[in-house]
């Protein structure tokens, strides 16, 4: 009784985008399938939920297997020929490999620019290189801000090879935070005050748990696509 009441105490806490019940399913090859109506947004309250609701976005299923296959055969040969870092110059990430990439094959640019004809308006000026950072399984990045200096006010990135939960906290109120579950092959989308006031940070596999179900971390690559600072 006493572990049965600590569980409904648990899911009282946690309020999600739509009151649906979440449902998970696996895929050996392609992680999480979210089914129709299932929440990829949790937080601390739905007042936060519904405020946040058009700066922080979480679209499953954004490129097929195969898009993914073309990004990672561009991506892999270079990144070979890193060794994973476990420090960082700011200390935001630990076990990561990272560069950026101006160029693209062609498949792969049709990609990208779905992504930028979608996360940005019409016209606004991108940052030239895209960011790619591939996480080890042990990888994990710790709550941060990115710079204002270097990126503006939006942020775009393409998740591969593994589902992940992304979490941001309010800067000035812990109590206030958002957890994104970011399964593999999805666009995730923070704009403005999601993206100014609030930190954001991958979990590590050890603490990587969403509305109560573990949600296994294995090592991920994103594809990051920022604007110019206004």
């Amino acid at each position: 009784m006493k572990l049965l009441l600590a569980a409904i105490k648990r899911v009282q806490k946690t309020v999600v985008r739509t009151r649906r019940q979440c449902r998970l399913s696996s895929r050996a090859n392609s992680g999480l399938a979210p089914h129709r109506g299932e929440a990829l947004i949790s937080g601390s309250s739905w007042e936060l939920v519904q405020r946040l609701g058009t700066q922080v976005e979480v679209r499953a299923a954004f490129i097929t297997e195969e898009e993914e296959g073309a990004l990672l055969r561009e991506l892999e040969p270079g990144l070979r020929k890193k060794r994973y870092k476990f420090d960082h110059w700011d200390d935001a990430i630990h076990g990561y490999r990272e560069t950026e990439r101006v160029s693209w094959g062609a498949p792969c640019e049709e990609i990208l620019q779905r992504v930028r004809s979608l996360a940005f308006p019409e016209g606004s000026p991108l940052l030239g290189p895209v960011h790619v950072l591939d996480l080890d399984k042990t990888g994990y990045i710790k709550p941060h801000i990115d710079s204002v200096k270097f990126c503006g006010s939006t942020i775009a990135g393409l998740c591969l090879l593994s589902d992940s939960i992304m979490r941001l906290v309010k800067e000035d109120c812990s109590k206030e935070w958002l957890d994104l579950l970011l399964p593999r092959r999805s666009l995730y989308i923070l704009r403005d005050e999601a993206r100014y006031n609030f930190t954001h940070e991958i979990l590590k596999d050890e603490e990587s748990v969403f509305n109560g179900q573990k949600v296994p971390r294995h090592r991920r690559i994103s594809v990051i696509c920022r604007n110019l600072p206004s």
